[in-house]
């Protein structure tokens, strides 16, 4: 049997501690994380495409794609500069709010592309925050069933 890679073994258990719920827990707040969601959702169109999000309480998932002269370090920076302010500012506290690092994948097809989708706005549901992934109202799975017009 040929052995997982030490990377993908290592994210793997980080998103599994994530997914427990470890950590600072700061966009638990409906505030901060409707922060998070209204940044996606500025940046929408004009840096990228979001096809799936979710906020949950200690991290974010998001299927997205850049314009080509968008690069997407620089779009990441901009969200978590933004986003980071004003968090500290409801939170009252000073420092840093998100961790440098992410994890960026490239889908290969439809069907990886279908399964990302799923992965992503299944999270809530499988860390045990609601029953169905349209019942978590930071997701785009919620949008797409409660669309705000």
């Amino acid at each position: 049997m040929k052995e997982k890679p030490r990377k993908v073994w290592l994210e793997k258990r980080v998103q599994k501690y994530l997914d427990q719920g470890y950590g600072e827990c700061f966009l638990r707040d409906p505030g901060i994380a409707t922060v998070v969601q209204d940044a996606l959702q500025k940046l929408e169109g004009k840096r990228c495409k979001f096809f799936a999000w979710v906020i949950m309480p200690n991290h974010v998932h998001a299927l997205l794609t850049r314009r080509e002269e968008d690069e997407l370090e620089q779009i990441l920076q901009t969200l978590k500069s933004f986003t980071a302010h004003a968090a500290n500012k409801i939170l009252q506290r000073q420092g840093k709010f998100w961790f440098n690092e992410c994890y960026d994948r490239y889908i290969r097809n439809e069907r990886h592309f279908r399964a990302t989708v799923r992965y992503i706005e299944n999270n809530p549901v499988k860390a045990r925050l609601c029953a169905r992934p349209e019942d978590w109202p930071f997701s785009s799975a919620w949008f797409r069933k409660f669309a705000r017009t």
